[in-house]
């Protein structure tokens, strides 16, 4: 009996200890407390969001770069809305405690971590993207620019399915069992696309790993040149060049054939005309003929003397139209400033194969200080070729040199000759408009490169530290570079070949290979216009000196 009276006095007293306590009001003291909290705040968060985009904005304008002001403006909204959240959280710790105030409270805190994600992602995409790109372009790295949009595309995904996670499991949603559902939901999807799959994931092969860039020219396996537009999570589009229409191929397809990048190393790119000559000709004589043919046309590659004097020779160039100059006027003017570019940078390879030397001189036992000022004054004199000044300016209490391009003078620089060079390139008539920045953007590039290669070499100079025995390694690079990426001073090997390859009957079949200057240019049909011209020409010229034939 008194057990079951004390089992009933617990089961009650459980019962009593379970039931909710009666719903409290704030007082009144605490809701005055609240709106003096979210009133500092707000002046506080007033004060700070003047600082930040109002005094801070004026001073950052004064700045060469506008990464900070750009970087301000695309934060302004989500600042302001943060400010405003972390107010109102920060004034409700003072209405005490309870369910509704608990509610809220964790309701602002998802808020907050929406107002975060909105911010971080738009940063990235309004300001990382804008930036990295703009690395990209001064680099030489190809994945670069193909890492890029994969980055764009696949970071703002991540970071919306993170801060939604957050969002919801701070306001108390349980996850697990939709975790689990989309995990379930996930492993039948794979099965069922899995060819879908397999392309994606060579997509990002490709990016990652990938053997061309956008706008290289290559050769399919059928035979067919194309250009590469975009590369796709799932399929690559492809321009073909024949048939002007666009492609799209999976990525599985294309990461398992053999591609050839005729865009790389260079844009120069070789043709080959078969030609037939009458077998009593002098094959001396028609050798001679087709090599100056060949010469006289001006884009191809050979000895720029050589061109300049059988330019004349070759008819069939376009005439002047309007305000456009003939194509012989045109090809010689940047022959002419061609002539230049090379000879300067002749002497610019020269100069770093004169330093590579003197270093290997001095640095047998290290270099001491006067040794690194012979050496810096022999470089300064080769950046003053190029058209680069040494900057030192006061950062703080130390002082900082860079180098800066010079301001246009009337000595030739191998700067300033570079954009003479192509922009007597852009008078060219057979150019079209996608030329006008195309060639522009290439060399622009490229000589953005090459200033910071050479402020790279200019700091290990400045300041060698354990690299002091590898300063020749670093110039000769430098130099190798400059041959193989940026400009060619010398193409003997890429000049005009013609060989008498066979004899039958009444012809003799000479193969004569040249190379065209850009394969780009002319929406990638540069090179089927020369050659087309040129096999006209040995017609012509054939039939002038009577040993032409059909073969």
């Amino acid at each position: 009996m008194n057990y079951t009276l004390i089992a009933q006095a617990a089961k009650s007293a459980s019962k009593a200890s379970v039931v909710s306590p009666p719903l409290t009001l704030p007082t009144g003291a605490q809701i005055s407390a609240f709106f003096y909290i979210f009133g500092a705040s707000i002046v506080i968060a007033f004060v700070l969001y003047i600082l930040l985009f109002h005094i801070l904005r004026s001073f950052f304008r004064r700045a060469e770069k506008d990464t900070a002001l750009f970087i301000l403006g695309i934060l302004q909204i989500p600042a302001i809305a943060i400010f405003i959240i972390a107010s109102l959280k920060l004034s409700l710790s003072q209405l005490g405690s309870g369910k509704i105030i608990n509610w809220i409270d964790r309701g602002l805190t998802a808020f907050l971590i929406a107002a975060f994600t909105y911010g971080i992602t738009l940063l990235f995409t309004e300001a990382g993207v804008y930036y990295l790109k703009d690395y990209a372009r001064k680099t030489e790295a190809v994945w670069d620019d193909v890492l890029i949009p994969l980055l764009q595309n696949f970071i703002p995904v991540i970071t919306y399915l993170i801060g939604i996670s957050l969002f919801f499991s701070t306001i108390g949603v349980d996850l697990t069992g939709i975790g689990l559902a989309i995990g379930s939901i996930t492993v039948v999807l794979g099965l069922a696309v899995k060819d879908i799959l397999s392309d994606f994931f060579s997509g990002l092969v490709l990016l990652v790993d990938t053997p061309f860039r956008f706008g290289d020219v290559i050769s399919m396996p059928d035979g067919s040149i194309a250009i590469i537009k975009h590369i796709g999570i799932r399929v690559t589009k492809l321009y073909l060049i024949n048939e002007h229409c666009e492609v799209y191929t999976p990525n599985t397809t294309l990461g398992g054939q053999n591609i050839v990048n005729l865009s790389r190393p260079t844009t120069h790119y070789a043709y080959t005309i078969q030609v037939s000559v009458r077998v009593d000709a002098d094959a001396v004589v028609a050798t001679k003929i087709l090599q100056q043919i060949i010469l006289g046309h001006p884009d191809t590659l050979g000895n720029l003397d050589e061109k300049l004097e059988h330019l004349d020779s070759f008819a069939a160039l376009r005439e002047a139209e309007g305000d456009h100059l003939s194509k012989k006027e045109a090809g010689r003017l940047r022959l002419l400033v061609e002539k230049d570019v090379n000879s300067q940078l002749q002497k610019v390879e020269q100069a770093f194969e004169d330093l590579v030397r003197e270093i290997k001189k001095l640095e047998k036992g290290g270099l001491n200080s006067e040794e690194l000022k012979i050496l810096q004054k022999n470089y300064l004199e080769i950046l003053n070729t190029i058209g680069l000044v040494v900057i030192t300016e006061h950062k703080g209490k130390r002082l900082r040199s860079h180098l800066e391009e010079q301001e246009q003078t009337e000595k030739k620089t191998l700067i300033g000759l570079i954009r003479q060079w192509y922009q007597a390139w852009l008078k060219d008539p057979d150019l079209v408009i996608e030329d006008q920045h195309l060639l522009p953007d290439e060399w622009e590039q490229k000589i953005e490169l090459l200033k910071i290669k050479l402020n790279k070499l200019f700091q290990k100079l400045s300041n060698p530290g354990v690299d002091e025995t590898r300063l020749d390694d670093y110039s000769l690079k430098l130099v190798e570079w400059l041959h193989d990426s940026f400009k060619e001073s010398n193409t003997a090997w890429k000049e005009p070949q013609v060989q008498l390859t066979d004899i039958q009957g009444a012809a003799m079949q000479f193969s004569v290979r040249f190379y065209v200057d850009n394969i780009q240019l002319e929406h990638w049909r540069r090179g089927n216009r020369v050659q087309n011209e040129v096999r006209r020409e040995m017609v012509r010229r054939l039939r002038l000196a009577y040993i032409y034939t059909l073969g």
